[in-house]
């Protein structure tokens, strides 16, 4: 399925832009997205939010109350190898309508992978997530048949498709990224935590970006206390490693793209800064 090849001539009709952010660390990654998002909407004309946040509960995992507690600021919640690290989150996961799980998950796994939500300045956003396979401890079915999958039972109406890449390996997000291109509207990275100088728009319209970064500490190690993570390098014992919660960072991209064909126009990075005692 390609939504952009025949459809080229047709007229584009209104450019829209959508936020996505990225891996939500903590209790300060979830007050600095309630804090700025709000005010980079309105700077970047946004009208819809897609937010990586299996980091929300204190730096592990999705909680129900974490997802309340961001409600009015992300559209859409995407996930990764962290989905399960709190252990209610297997029941409370039914109750959330806007939450995509990776999709080549078993599928006895509960929750689903990929949505079609509403997008409130027009048309129909469909958010996809998957999780990659190199380097990554958790076993998970071929991301590459699970998306194609995906695409083909996406009605023909649905023109905007944004996919979130959850992977380790550089060269498996960008794969996926060259196996979508006319396909997809954007394929987006996450996982590292640092935000990639990457970002373009492929010959077939698709926007990519490796990784987008985090919202989480900017004096930190992946939006841990840096003592702790170099103390679990240096000696390889067992260290609780605690969240920063001070002087966050929110790590973004703006993806622009045109609602009649879903076809990407740009896609741009950004960072900015959140200190509580500002706000």
């Amino acid at each position: 399925m390609s939504f952009f090849i025949g459809e080229l001539g047709n007229m584009a009709g209104p450019v829209l832009n959508l936020l996505f952010v990225g891996d939500i660390v903590g209790k300060g990654g979830r007050a600095a997205v309630k804090n700025l998002i709000p005010q980079l909407k309105q700077r970047h004309a946004a009208s819809f939010v897609i937010a990586n946040g299996e980091n929300c509960a204190n730096g592990a995992g999705y909680s129900l109350t974490c997802i309340h507690d961001l409600e009015g600021a992300v559209d859409v919640f995407t996930s990764g190898d962290h989905t399960w690290d709190q252990k209610n989150f297997e029941q409370e996961i039914l109750s959330v309508k806007n939450l995509v799980r990776p999709a080549n998950f078993s599928s006895l796994q509960p929750g689903r992978g990929w949505g079609v939500f509403r997008n409130p300045a027009g048309g129909e956003i469909a958010v996809i997530s998957l999780l990659g396979r190199v380097f990554m401890k958790d076993s998970a079915s071929c991301p590459f048949e699970t998306a194609e999958k995906i695409i083909a039972q996406l009605p023909p109406t649905v023109k905007c498709i944004i996919v979130d890449i959850h992977a380790e390996a550089t060269s498996e997000k960008a794969a996926m990224a060259w196996a979508l291109d006319g396909k997809v509207t954007a394929v987006v990275g996450t996982h590292t935590h640092v935000q990639t100088a990457d970002a373009r728009i492929l010959p077939g319209g698709t926007a990519f970006l490796s990784d987008v970064g985090m919202v989480g500490g900017h004096d930190s190690i992946l939006g841990r206390d840096i003592p702790d993570v170099v103390r679990k390098f240096r000696t390889g014992m067992p260290t609780r490693l605690n969240v920063t919660e001070k002087n966050i960072r929110l790590d973004y991209a703006v993806i622009s793209y045109e609602m009649n064909t879903g076809r990407a126009v740009s896609i741009k990075a950004f960072s900015e800064f959140y200190t509580p005692e500002d706000h």
